[in-house]
């Protein structure tokens, strides 16, 4: 069998950003919030890219940046929902553990009217992070700039890189 090793450059740099600069750190965001899937990363590195220059968004920091990486990543790796719609938090915190097998156990129905009475967003985010903390994963709150919740998934050891990276892009 012949060998076709040098057909293939395993050297070759996959990505045309600066590994220091903005774009750099939102890819490493998206490979830390698709853990094990680098493929949908790049997908929605590239989707989110489109949205910028669809919106006339300069590929800077200091852009209007976050909106459109929430619409990249929507409901396959982040969310963002409304404050008073519990039902889409729950919802999308349900689709988020889903990708990693994970069930979540909120403490009771929000049908249920003495479980849901006086239940918040709040409350709720704070319920999903505790039961995600079980499993080995973190629920990211991110200041999107919006009224409501927006929030990411991330691996429990990957907690000091997603601050590390959360504070320099400023979310």
């Amino acid at each position: 069998m012949p060998d076709n090793s040098d057909y293939f450059d395993f050297e070759e740099d996959i990505h045309d950003f600066d590994e220091d600069g903005f774009e750099a750190r939102v890819w490493n965001l998206l490979v830390l919030i698709n853990p094990g899937d680098e493929e949908l990363a790049l997908q929605q590195f590239n989707r989110w890219r489109e949205h910028l220059a669809e919106d006339g968004q300069p590929l800077e920091a200091d852009s209007d940046w976050v909106p459109a990486l929430f619409t990249a990543i929507a409901w396959q790796s982040g969310f963002e929902v409304e404050r008073d719609d519990l039902e889409s938090l729950q919802s999308a915190v349900n689709e988020l553990s889903a990708r990693f097998n994970l069930q979540l156990d909120w403490g009771g129905d929000l049908d249920d009217e003495d479980f849901a009475e006086d239940l918040d967003g709040v409350q709720l985010m704070s319920t999903a992070f505790d039961r995600l903390r079980e499993h080995n994963y973190t629920l990211w709150s991110v200041d999107a700039g919006s009224d409501g919740f927006t929030g990411v998934m991330a691996l429990t050891r990957d907690d000091d890189a997603m601050l590390a990276l959360c504070s320099l892009l400023n979310v």
